[in-house]
């Protein structure tokens, strides 16, 4: 039926029905994709509709090859107008004996599977030009995050500094010579081997939203077996559900409730649902959250939105009413008591790092060295001056709380923090992440990111206490669609799984 092109222009012809038309000469030989061309679409046509009549061309072309009608897609199919077609995710498999294949063929309305016998090229108006995928440098690595609203900081080319233990390599996606996506790949080799999992730290940069995530991952997965990769890794930063601060408070009082995914949540996404049914129908398997090397990142986040519904900034008094009350009262105690946040810069990286050491051993998680912070804020202020920030607390000269903050575009992250056990009383930790959330207010940040909670909401769980003080901030909790494997080479990566299983 239809073929995707290899590049737009003119000149290829409609091969319908055309004994000439070139097939492979094997069973396992594909049919290269030929160019497709201009098609008058007449007003009112819809792919395969069963309530108007198609263009004359197109019908006699789906006729031809028997192509029969896919379940409805959730946009409807229903159009008043000519859609544009764009063609992707083709297998064409043409042989003397068996002329057969499947398109997924998407239109203005949605997208939909046509399976048929001899597929074959026909011309389309409006067909884009298929995505190729390639290695990029750091430059062309930051004009693409820089053309987006935002993206994880993970996925930034200057994190490859921070991860010095990994293999990093930037790669880009284009449609004819634009970057339309980009992702930072680390790659860790198994011991004694030269097989690594390519691993994609909240990532790839992408359009998430399209129908057809094949046409991305695809390309990917190729790319990164030929380096070597036995495994692929990778977290797609898609939200799949979110719950109100006062959701997450009640199931903590609730006995009955032991995890948030037992509390009904305030929204389920429809992109969330949708990336994760084609995932699954791609070969990707959903990673768990626990455990050491598994662990990647956080899949549930708490965050504070900083616009409203209307994507209006909200203002400072806005967002401190939505805090709780316990916060609020904090936020003022900590200003009568004198507590004073300052902006600082690298040489107090010391100074929190005095601070964090001493937290490490007050609540027992073992600390990173002052090294890895150095590293950290040399590689992400190299890329944006204001990209990481250090934030000190003070009572009368002594450093009551720390933090680091850091903000690509519209979102910012809470990423580390600190605090004395002496003068708790003063809440200099309240008063630090107040400054962060005012700052990145007036930054123009759309979400102040609190970055990772557990899924337990018991009680008696030892992480519920970090739950109820981000909550307090009045945001949501968000379910990200976690991280996900594709095993390339599936004896190793099985092997891996064992290994893995045995360590942890």
């Amino acid at each position: 039926m239809l073929v995707a092109p290899k590049r737009i222009g003119c000149g290829a012809r409609c091969a319908v029905g055309d004994r000439r038309a070139k097939r492979s000469r094997s069973p396992t030989d594909r049919v290269t994709p030929v160019l497709l061309q201009r098609c008058p679409l007449t007003e009112g046509y819809g792919l395969l509709p069963q309530s108007v009549q198609p263009c004359a061309g197109l019908d006699g072309l789906l006729t031809i090859c028997r192509a029969t009608r896919a379940g409805p897609h959730p946009r409807g199919w229903t159009t008043a107008r000519a859609p544009r077609v764009v063609v992707a995710d083709v297998r064409n498999f043409l042989t003397p004996r068996n002329q057969t294949g499947v398109a997924r063929v998407s239109t203005d309305e949605g997208t939909r599977r046509v399976r048929g016998s001899c597929l074959v090229p026909c011309s389309l108006s409006g067909v884009t030009t298929p995505l190729t995928l390639r290695p990029i440098s750091t430059q062309q690595h930051r004009d693409l995050i820089a053309s987006r609203s935002s993206a994880s900081f993970l996925q930034t080319p200057g994190w490859a500094s921070v991860k010095a233990e990994w293999r990093a390599e930037s790669i880009g996606w284009f449609r004819g010579d634009e970057v339309v996506g980009a992702a930072l790949v680390l790659y860790r080799q198994l011991p004694k081997v030269r097989r690594y999992l390519a691993y994609l730290p909240e990532g790839p940069v992408i359009d998430w939203s399209d129908d057809d995530l094949g046409s991305w991952l695809a390309p990917m997965v190729a790319h990164l077996k030929q380096q070597g990769a036995f495994a692929v890794r990778m977290g797609p930063p898609v939200v799949t559900r979110r719950w109100s601060a006062e959701q997450v408070k009640a199931g903590i009082a609730d006995e009955s409730v032991r995890r948030l995914g037992d509390v009904p949540p305030l929204d389920r996404t429809q992109d969330g649902a949708r990336v994760i049914a084609q995932l699954h129908e791609l070969g990707w398997q959903q990673q768990s959250a626990e455990g050491g090397f598994t662990a990647g990142q956080p899949q549930f986040n708490f965050q504070v939105p900083l616009v409203d519904e209307n994507g209006q900034p909200r203002s400072e008094a806005d967002v401190l009413a939505g805090m709780n009350q316990l916060w609020r009262r904090n936020i003022k105690k900590a200003d009568k008591a004198g507590v004073e946040v300052a902006l600082g810069d690298r040489t107090d990286l010391k100074s929190f790092h005095d601070l964090y050491v001493h937290t490490a051993e007050r609540d027992h998680f073992t600390p990173r060295p002052l090294s890895y912070f150095e590293t950290m804020y040399d590689a992400l202020a190299a890329e944006d001056p204001g990209r990481i920030q250090v934030w000190l607390a003070r009572h009368e000269g002594d450093l009551v709380a720390a933090t680091i903050g850091i903000r690509v575009g519209t979102h910012a992250w809470y990423s580390y923090g600190a605090s004395s056990t002496e003068k708790r009383e003063v809440r200099g930790s309240n008063a630090v992440q107040w400054a962060m959330i005012r700052h990145a207010l007036d930054a123009g940040a759309h979400v102040y990111d609190l970055r990772g909670i557990t899924e337990t909401l018991d009680s008696d769980d030892s992480h519920v206490g970090l739950i109820q003080f981000k909550v307090g901030t009045g945001g949501q909790a968000v379910e990200y669609a976690g991280e996900w494997d594709l095993p390339v080479n599936r004896a190793i990566y099985k092997a891996f799984q064992l290994y893995l299983a045995r360590r942890g």
